[in-house]
């Protein structure tokens, strides 16, 4: 087995707080009670949240139960990761060689920032106080005999002495004390509970034999750890390219002709740096930031893949769009950045000339630059109770509204078959009994009397068949915007069938099965 390589850690207590309040676009107060959730788990909690009682792995409703005003915030991988890859990027400036463990951890072989700064102990210090010196405070760092034993002491370091060293040979002893919790395996470190192995230094005096037999090759593996034998070296990243683009304006400017003139030069170097690595953008994030540190942030989409001039309209839509209500000055700087690449070979054009769809990609593309982003929309269908509200019209190149949305609960909507025709604004219609009298549905969904003559745009038609009542309720807490109707499905004499909704009295058509 091969021997543990000196190892330093450098952990970030609560990354994934720390990553939601770096993008929040109001992020919140240091004294906030914050806390991520994951499958309504809790996964990481702010210092207030902690001092209320908020802990890891507690449920969503015994937290919020334990501290009423908590904030909830999704867990978002995709979110850590982005906001910790430029502090890895700010650590390989002083030491390269950096392997991310995962967001908010990372490990480097000691052995050259220890030679380079003077010692194990001042290497430490001095890439605490870099990142310090960033916004980064809280920042644990170790030294050990492996990355599993150097993560236990970074995590048992205090905010008073953030580094701890373990000096050579001292792992076995330094993790015997510790949990087999720590291990993160839970089926493991439950079945050993319940054999009467609760520490690391029970589990290391095991013969390691007995372990294999038992456990198989991953129980060696967690037994070597157990005693300070990590043979796993540290696997430092390939850094990756540099892709995106930083535009400053001194002194920030207003006019959105002028922000997008300054941005062709950039756009373009985006797509070249893009093309020398064989890659094309098809979804990219830009972000306006305004003179008094405002910050307009919003990822676009691309039917096919982005060029130099879509580049430069997405960030003169988004001018558009957002400057109004967010930027109280001029634009201070614009960042460009992938948010997801594809191989360009999967979007090189045909031997013999674009087919029909990259054609009318092209016309749709060309339209949309010259009247705007939402001039060229499509159709789709998307979710809720009324039928005017499925009916979403997209903006061409932006992601439609998916199955899951559709599928969510929506108590009250119409089910399958729909109708044909759908009224963007339903159609007053009035319907009547045998007698001549409006029916109307009392307050336990009876009708006053059977519909039988059904008036639309002055002709009277006999109704032949009926079904309903269906009750539509909505927003029934909030007094002003509460809403309750009732649906009929109803077919006249001439076989002609109809949607109908009566509401406070009122018919109306809200479509026609054609």
């Amino acid at each position: 087995m091969q021997a543990p390589t000196r190892s330093l850690v450098l952990w970030f207590p609560d990354w994934p707080i720390t990553a939601f309040a770096h993008e929040a676009v109001s992020p919140p107060t240091p004294d906030a009670a914050v806390a991520v959730f994951a499958n309504n788990i809790v996964v990481a909690c702010s210092w207030a949240a902690r001092a209320q009682g908020v802990r890891r792995g507690q449920k969503r409703r015994d937290a919020q139960a334990l501290c009423p005003t908590l904030q909830v915030v999704p867990a978002d991988p995709v979110r850590d990761a982005r906001a910790f890859a430029p502090v890895v990027a700010r650590v390989e400036e002083h030491a390269p060689g950096v392997q991310v463990v995962r967001p908010g951890l990372c490990a480097l072989k000691a052995r050259g920032p220890a030679r380079y700064y003077g010692g194990e102990l001042e290497a430490a210090r001095t890439l605490l106080r870099l990142l310090d010196d960033d916004g980064f405070s809280d920042v644990r760092a170790s030294v050990a005999d492996g990355v599993f034993t150097a993560e236990q002491a970074a995590r048992s370091a205090r905010a008073d002495a953030p580094v701890r060293i373990v000096e050579p040979g001292d792992a076995g002893a330094f993790l015997a004390p510790l949990s087999v919790a720590t291990l993160d395996d839970d089926e493991f470190g439950s079945l050993l509970s319940r054999l009467g192995v609760h520490t690391l230094g029970e589990l290391a005096a095991l013969p390691v034999e007995r372990v294999r037999e038992r456990f198989g090759a991953r129980g060696v593996r967690l037994h070597a750890l157990s005693g300070g034998l990590d043979s796993q070296p540290v696997q430092p990243r390939t850094p990756p390219p540099e892709l995106h683009r930083d535009v400053a304006f001194e002194p920030p400017l207003e006019l959105a002709d002028q922000i997008a003139f300054g941005m062709r030069v950039a756009a373009e170097e985006f797509i070249a740096r893009l093309g020398a690595h064989d890659l094309v953008c098809t979804e990219l994030r830009v972000v306006l930031t305004g003179e008094r540190a405002e910050r307009s942030e919003r990822v676009w989409l691309h039917p096919g893949s982005f060029d130099a001039a879509a580049v430069v309209d997405r960030v003169r839509w988004q001018l558009a769009e957002d400057a109004q209500g967010i930027f109280g000055s001029g634009v201070a700087g614009v960042h460009i950045e992938p948010e997801a690449v594809d191989a360009a070979a999967h979007h090189a054009k045909g031997l013999f000339g674009a087919g029909p769809d990259e054609r009318v990609h092209h016309a749709l593309s060309r339209v949309q630059a010259m009247l705007g982003h939402r001039a060229v929309v499509t159709p789709v269908i998307g979710g809720g109770r009324w039928l005017a509200e499925r009916q979403v019209n997209v903006p061409w190149g932006d992601r439609a509204v998916t199955a899951k949305d559709r599928a969510r609960p929506w108590p009250g909507s119409l089910p399958d078959p729909l109708p044909a025709t759908v009224y963007p604004e339903p159609r007053l219609v009035g319907v009547t009994d045998i007698a001549g009298a409006s029916v109307t549905v009392g307050e336990r969904d009876v009708l006053s009397a059977p519909p039988a003559v059904l008036e639309t745009a002055g002709q009277r038609r006999r109704i032949r068949e009926w079904a309903g009542p269906w009750p539509i309720s909505e927003r029934g807490w909030d007094p002003l915007r509460a809403r309750r109707a009732h649906r009929f499905q109803v077919v006249d004499a001439d076989g002609g069938a109809w949607l109908l909704v009566v509401e406070e009295g009122e018919w109306r058509a809200e479509g026609r099965y054609d």
